[in-house]
């Protein structure tokens, strides 16, 4: 067994079940490089990394990280709530956000969705989740509840002393005719090299939508590993921009099931490679019922000696007749170090549908530079300044509101590159 996994078992602390769970997934162990799903995302030198539990109590050390950030919100350090950090005081009615260890202290049984288990050779993440996870998000909308200002949760890795690993489950439910803008921040306070393993359950019933935008921003040592799973029923609308900005290794898997007829997903997203920044996204995206919708827009920028890795996979089901399906994935390679691999696959197994899926890798529009060097703006701002606006066309996904809101982060995330 190698030194990650088994460093990851001693902080286990769990039923006979999830040791169950723990067992089998140490049994599996690590993905090697011939598995499909991690061909362009080794793990060699993780596993021979080792981490310590992360400790049952954090607070929040400098509340100025978070000053920019509004109320409602929800804090969690190191893997936990932060009472103090947090502002729940202008939740508006018929939103329930809870801690998923309050959730589970107080014997609530609708926390089934810990029961939801993984049994693929490429999921050991989601099964290690499975196992360890004690702490995370629970947000939940009564029927016909519909908020109107953004609630933001906030995920700080913050400790020093020691390289620790976490766990955490979320599950978003909005029930009928709900709608709800939720903001993720996730950041980082200092220079640690922690590990993150996160799994978060998105369900939206009838009529109800989500406007969704998730930020990592995190430090340049850490690795963040993140499996969305998210249903959608008749009518259901889900708008998400997903911007990776930070971490040394991030993975991210979105898998969306339109389950309900009329259901609509929009799923853009930012990858920017700068350093040597290791960047993984990978999208499933199943149409089940009929007349359903999925516009996927990404970008991905490769600098340095970063590597971006893209795949983006449609499956339209037979039966699902009139679903109209598009997926574009464009990367912006500005260095010879730099590596980009980029996988769009669409499978259609109904008729009457609309389809349609491409991925480019190119460098900078030489006409777009020649024409802002030719209005006397140096080669380097010419190239900064087309590299910002390829990277703000997914932002389009959610409202005015939220696009500032991301807009601002993109912009120092891209000066921070040297990119603008």
């Amino acid at each position: 067994m190698t030194a990650l996994l088994t460093s990851l078992a001693e902080g286990f602390n769990g039923s006979a079940a999830r040791r169950a769970e723990l067992d089998a997934a140490l049994e599996a162990g690590l993905p090697a490089a011939r598995n499909e799903a991690w061909k362009y995302t080794p793990l060699k030198a993780l596993e021979r990394r080792s981490f310590q539990p992360a400790p049952g109590v954090a607070s929040l050390a400098d509340h100025g990280l978070i000053a920019h950030i509004p109320a409602p919100r929800l804090v969690l350090v190191d893997g936990r709530l932060d009472p103090a950090a947090s502002d729940l005081a202008e939740l508006e009615a018929g939103v329930s956000v809870q801690a998923l260890s309050q959730l589970l202290a107080n014997g609530d049984d609708q926390a089934r969705f810990l029961g939801r288990r993984y049994d693929k050779a490429e999921e050991i993440f989601a099964r290690l989740n499975g196992a360890l996870a004690d702490e995370g998000v629970v947000v939940r909308l009564e029927e016909n509840a519909r908020a109107q200002t953004p609630l933001h949760l906030v995920f700080i890795a913050q400790a020093e002393q020691a390289e620790l690993a976490w766990h955490l489950r979320h599950f978003i439910e909005l029930r009928a005719g709900t709608r709800l803008q939720l903001v993720e921040h996730h950041l980082q306070q200092g220079t640690a090299r922690h590990l993150v393993n996160s799994v978060a359950h998105v369900h939206l019933a009838a009529g109800a939508t989500l406007e969704h935008a998730r930020v990592q921003a995190q430090g340049d040592g850490l690795t963040s590993f993140l499996r969305t799973d998210a249903v959608l029923a008749r009518d259901a609308r889900y708008h998400r921009v997903d911007l990776e900005l930070g971490a040394a290794l991030s993975r991210h898997e979105l898998n969306a099931r339109l389950e309900g007829n009329n259901a609509g997903l929009s799923a853009n997203g930012v990858l920017l490679g700068s350093g040597r920044r290791h960047i993984d996204t990978r999208l499933g995206i199943e149409h089940i019922a009929r007349d359903t919708a999925c516009e996927l827009l990404w970008r991905g920028v490769g600098a340095e000696r970063s590597k971006v890795v893209f795949h983006g996979g449609i499956n339209i089901r037979a039966g699902a007749d009139g679903t109209n399906a598009n997926l574009s994935n464009k990367n912006l390679l500005l260095s010879a170090n730099a590596e980009i691999d980029t996988q769009p696959v669409l499978v259609i197994d109904a008729d009457e549908v609309q389809a349609a899926h491409g991925a480019t890798v190119g460098q900078i529009d030489q006409n777009a530079l020649f024409y802002l060097r030719s209005r006397g703006i140096p080669a380097a701002s010419a190239q900064a300044m087309l590299s910002a606006a390829f990277c703000s066309e997914p932002l389009a996904a959610v409202n005015e509101q939220l696009r500032a809101a991301l807009a601002g982060y993109l912009r120092s995330a891209l000066e921070k590159a040297g990119m603008a």
